[in-house]
C-alpha cells in the first residue's frame, strides 16, 4: 500500500488537471460574440442568452449536487462535457437565435453538473487515500490547469479561425469537449452512491441543506466560498475594460491581461502556502490584496497592473483555501450537494457584481467600479480576523 500510494495519487492528480484543461480548452470562446453578430443577433438579443445561461446554471445547481450524492459523480463529470459539446455543435451546424438559445442552455447543464460533482470526487478520493491535506495543492493546480487552457485556447483560435473558420474552431471545441468527457472516465470512484445506500434523491438534498442550515461552522465556510470567488470571477470579465482605460494601443490590451493571468495562475500554484497561514495572517493578507487591487485600477497607468495581478493572484489562493475548509469541514453524505450551494451562492453574488459594476459604469471610471466593488473583501477581512482562534469572542467560521 505505501509503495502504490504516491501513483494512486499521481494518477489522481493528473486525470483532474486533463479534466480542468479540456474542459477550458475552447477555441469558440473568444469568438463566439462575433458568430452571434454575424449571425445577426442585436445586442439586446445576445445579452438575453447569457441570462439564459446564468438562470440554466443556477436553476439546476443545486439539484445537480444531489443528483451526483444520489447516484454518480464520475456520470455526472462525464455527462457535462458532452453536454456542453452538443451545444457548440448546435452554435457551428445551424447558427440562430433558437440553436444559440440550446446550446447555453446545454452549456449552463454542463457547467452545473461539474460544480460539486468535481470537487466532492476529488476531496472524497485524497481522503481514502489518507492524503486530503493535498487537496488544496492539486485544486489550486487544477485552477491554473483551467486558466492556461483559457490562455492556450485564444492564442490557437486565431489562426485555427484564419484556416478554417467558425467551423473549424467549432470543430476544435467539440473535440476538446469529447476528450474532456473521456478524461472523466478514467476517474476512480469508490464510494457508495447515496441511493445505493438507501437514500434516494430527495432524502440528499433535504440532508445537504440540513447540513448547511444545522452546522453554523459549514454556514461560515459556505459564506467564504460564495464572497471570496464570486468577487473576483465577476470583475476578471472587465480586465479589458481596465486596460483600455490606461491608454495603451489597443494590441498592447491583451499583453496587459495576460498579465493578470499570470498573477492569477500563480496564485492556484502557491495555494499550498496559502492554507498553512495563521488564520489572522491570512485575514490580514486578503486586506492588503484588496488595497492592492484599488491602488492598481486607480493608478490609470498600465504599472497599475502589477498590483492588480497580485491581487488576483491572492483572491485566487483565498478561493482554494475557502474551497479547502468547506470539504474538510463536510462530514455527511451530500458534499456535492452542500458545494453546490456554495456554487449557487456564488452565482448569485457574481450577477450582483454585474449588475452593481453596470449601474457605476454610467458614472464612474473602470479603475473606479474595481476599487468600489473590492471593498467587500475588507469586510470579509475583518469577519475572519474576528473570529479567528483567540480573539475576544471570536468563533472559527
Amino acid at each position: 500500500m505505501l509503495t502504490s500510494l504516491p501513483r494512486a495519487v499521481a494518477t489522481l492528480a493528473g486525470t483532474l488537471y486533463a479534466y480542468a484543461f479540456l474542459s477550458e480548452f475552447v477555441l469558440l470562446y473568444p469568438v463566439y460574440t462575433l458568430l452571434f453578430t454575424e449571425a445577426g443577433l442585436s445586442v439586446a438579443e445576445t445579452s438575453s442568452l447569457f441570462v439564459i445561461w446564468a438562470v440554466t446554471g443556477m436553476a439546476l445547481e443545486v439539484p445537480s449536487g444531489a443528483w451526483a450524492d444520489a447516484v454518480s459523480r464520475r456520470l455526472l463529470l462525464f455527462a457535462a462535457p458532452v453536454l456542453t459539446g452538443a451545444g457548440f455543435a448546435l452554435w457551428t451546424l445551424t447558427p440562430s437565435y433558437w440553436a444559440f438559445a440550446a446550446g447555453f442552455v446545454l452549456w449552463g447543464a454542463g457547467g452545473a453538473l461539474t460544480s460539486g460533482a468535481y470537487e466532492a470526487l476529488a476531496y472524497e478520493e485524497l481522503d481514502r487515500l489518507g492524503c486530503a491535506d493535498r487537496y488544496v495543492t492539486m485544486m489550486g493546480r487544477a485552477r491554473a490547469a483551467g486558466l492556461v487552457a483559457d490562455a492556450s485556447a485564444i492564442a490557437l483560435a486565431v489562426p485555427v479561425f484564419a484556416a478554417g473558420g467558425y467551423p473549424a474552431v467549432g470543430a476544435a471545441s467539440v473535440a476538446a469537449c469529447l476528450l474532456c468527457a473521456v478524461s472523466a472516465l478514467a476517474l476512480p470512484e469508490h464510494r457508495t452512491p447515496a441511493r445505493a445506500a438507501g437514500g434516494g434523491y430527495l432524502a440528499t438534498l433535504r440532508a445537504g441543506v440540513a447540513e448547511v442550515r444545522g452546522d453554523r461552522r459549514v454556514l461560515g465556510a459556505v459564506l467564504l466560498v460564495t464572497l471570496v470567488t464570486a468577487i473576483w470571477g465577476a470583475l476578471e470579465e472587465y480586465v479589458p475594460y481596465l486596460a483600455a482605460e490606461t491608454g495603451v494601443p489597443t494590441t498592447a490590451i491583451p499583453l496587459l491581461v495576460l498579465v493578470v493571468w499570470v498573477g492569477a495562475t500563480v496564485g492556484g500554484l502557491l495555494s499550498e502556502a496559502a492554507r498553512r497561514l495563521p488564520a489572522r495572517l491570512f485575514a490580514l493578507v486578503l486586506a492588503l490584496a484588496a488595497a492592492a487591487m484599488a491602488v492598481g485600477a486607480l493608478s490609470g497607468g498600465p504599472a497599475g497592473f502589477a498590483p492588480v495581478a497580485l491581487a488576483f493572484g491572492t483572491f485566487q489562493m483565498a478561493a482554494v483555501v475557502a474551497d479547502a475548509r468547506l470539504q474538510e469541514r463536510l462530514s455527511g453524505r451530500a458534499r456535492a450537494t452542500v458545494t453546490s450551494v456554495a456554487g449557487l451562492g456564488t452565482n448569485l453574488v457574481t450577477l450582483g457584481v454585474y449588475t452593481a459594476y453596470g449601474s457605476l459604469s454610467a458614472y464612474v471610471s473602470h479603475g473606479a467600479s474595481f476599487a468600489l466593488l473590492v471593498l467587500p473583501y475588507a469586510l470579509v477581512a475583518l469577519w475572519l480576523w474576528r473570529s479567528a482562534p483567540g480573539a475576544r469572542g471570536g468563533r472559527r467560521t
